[in-house]
């Protein structure tokens, strides 16, 4: 990992908008919350003891922006400090901004990608075949996939038309029906940050990337501020059978969230985020480049409806919660030979960006290699208490 810079960081606008952070404080040996601001960055833990509290504010980017904090250092040489490689542990480091909320995430949510994929799948290599099928979906809902709405009249004559042609799935279930696919996709606490080694499970030999917007809510379900976020994906695990998914998805250092929270304020709003472009980027060591993107404003199902779907009478999460909200990226580009399609290797560099909200960068390495995760919540609730925080 190469050392990190603030351009490898911040937004387009820099420190215009409301800017969260965590970073590890040496001299406590525990994270501090921190704004960061165009003079610096400043720990203000004493004011909000996790991030989770400071989403608990009615109006949080006002309220951190009432809060001076104390100034800690220069963001470039906290950020400088981040990647394990060549790290000084007596100074500040960046971690994942994200501490006491449940981890989860959102799947299938893009039916513009997902119904060309099953398509092509249950086509079987048949051109004729996928083109039949693709013309009756056209008929029933036009060509434009993501005007579809889950759950509606369309989309269950849709699924109607898919189970006639020998094309339905569990996917395209969750993909077009009334309920929509949420997991929790790691223990709380457990997220890395940009400039760490994100993991893979080394019996994994087809992998990926997920670029997706991540979506901090409070516990009263209230959406107030968003980040990026890698839902690393082992696609041979999830493939062999769906009760897999979580061996798939909950591996060590398997979910990366970063590199800043930035609130909701008027520089940056939820509809500024429903129409986020988030772009992809693998850089293997063996020359290989892979680019990508997936752009928010097609999604199938609106942030707060998935939203909606995670917390209510039926769920609660006292801490709030953060949401991936899913990707319409799917690798199918070859990395090796002609048909095998895309996997990670180790040491990639993944860099998944938005103008809006800065880049998220991982080295890719197996789950053993990885930093272990050893700071949970009892750690963390020994840490501030020794520190008068709570």
């Amino acid at each position: 990992m190469t050392t990190l810079t603030v351009k490898d960081l911040l937004p387009a606008d820099g420190t215009k908008g409301t800017l969260v952070g965590r970073v590890w404080l040496p001299r406590v040996s525990g994270p501090a919350v921190v704004a960061v601001r165009s003079d610096g960055v400043f720990d203000v833990t004493s004011r909000f003891p996790t991030v989770s509290a400071l989403c608990e504010e009615d109006n949080p980017a006002k309220a951190l922006g009432a809060t001076k904090g104390e100034r800690i250092g220069d963001l470039d040489a906290i950020v400088a400090n981040t990647a394990p490689d060549g790290r000084d542990p007596n100074k500040p480091w960046l971690l994942a901004p994200v501490d006491l909320q449940t981890l989860k995430a959102a799947g299938v949510t893009f039916a513009i990608s997902m119904l060309e994929r099953v398509i092509e799948e249950r086509a079987k290599g048949n051109p004729a075949s996928a083109e039949a099928i693709r013309k009756e979906v056209t008929r029933l809902i036009g060509d434009d996939l993501s005007k579809l709405k889950p759950g509606s009249d369309q989309a269950m004559h849709l699924k109607q038309v898919l189970i006639d042609q020998n094309a339905w799935s569990q996917y395209l279930e969750v993909g077009i029906g009334p309920d929509a696919e949420v997991f929790t996709k790691a223990p709380t606490m457990s997220s890395v940050g940009t400039g760490m080694d994100a993991g893979l499970h080394p019996k994994s030999t087809w992998n990926n990337p997920e670029p997706e917007l991540v979506l901090f809510v409070s516990s009263r379900g209230k959406i107030v501020g968003g980040a990026l976020g890698n839902d690393v994906n082992l696609r041979d695990f999830e493939g062999r059978s769906a009760l897999l998914l979580s061996k798939a998805k909950d591996n060590n250092a398997s979910c990366s969230i970063g590199p800043l929270l930035r609130l909701f304020d008027d520089t940056f709003t939820l509809d500024d985020a429903r129409k986020l472009d988030i772009s992809l980027n693998v850089t293997g060591t063996d020359g290989f480049v892979l680019d990508g993107h997936s752009s928010i404003s097609k999604i199938s199902r609106d942030p707060t409806d998935l939203v909606a779907q995670t917390i209510g009478k039926i769920h609660q999460y006292p801490d709030g919660f953060v949401l991936f909200l899913g990707t319409m990226f799917a690798p199918v580009k070859d990395r090796d030979a002609p048909g095998q399609g895309f996997t990670h290797k180790r040491d990639d560099i993944v860099t998944i960006a938005a103008p809006e909200l800065g880049k998220l960068i991982n080295r890719m390495r197996t789950s053993e290699e990885c930093e272990p995760w050893t700071f949970g919540i009892g750690a963390l609730m020994k840490n501030l208490a020794q520190r008068k925080l709570i």
